[in-house]
């Protein structure tokens, strides 16, 4: 990992801004979503990636579902209604 140099303090909330140079360069615009990742005494930053729920398969183009916390590939999507349909959930 790259040291940036940058230091920010988090407030009484917990929040922390990060400096508009870093999100400029890293592409965050209001409301990406990020995720949190602890490795052992450290956390670390993520965009969420658009990985389907199903197949893992990363794409631009998956459908975003739940407030874009999961998302779908078409193949994810025709597997998970096959599973759905022999699970004797639905009618097919």
């Amino acid at each position: 990992m790259k040291n940036t140099g940058v230091v920010r303090k988090a407030d009484e909330l917990g929040r922390v801004v990060i400096p508009v140079e870093l999100r400029r360069t890293l592409g965050i615009a209001e409301g990406t979503a990020l995720d949190f990742h602890v490795d052992g005494e450290n956390m670390v930053l993520r965009k969420q990636e658009k990985s389907c729920f199903v197949t893992g398969d990363v794409s631009e183009s998956n459908l975003e579902l739940l407030d874009g916390r999961m998302f779908l590939s078409k193949k994810g999507a025709s597997e998970l209604l096959d599973a759905i349909e022999k699970s004797g959930m639905v009618n097919g």
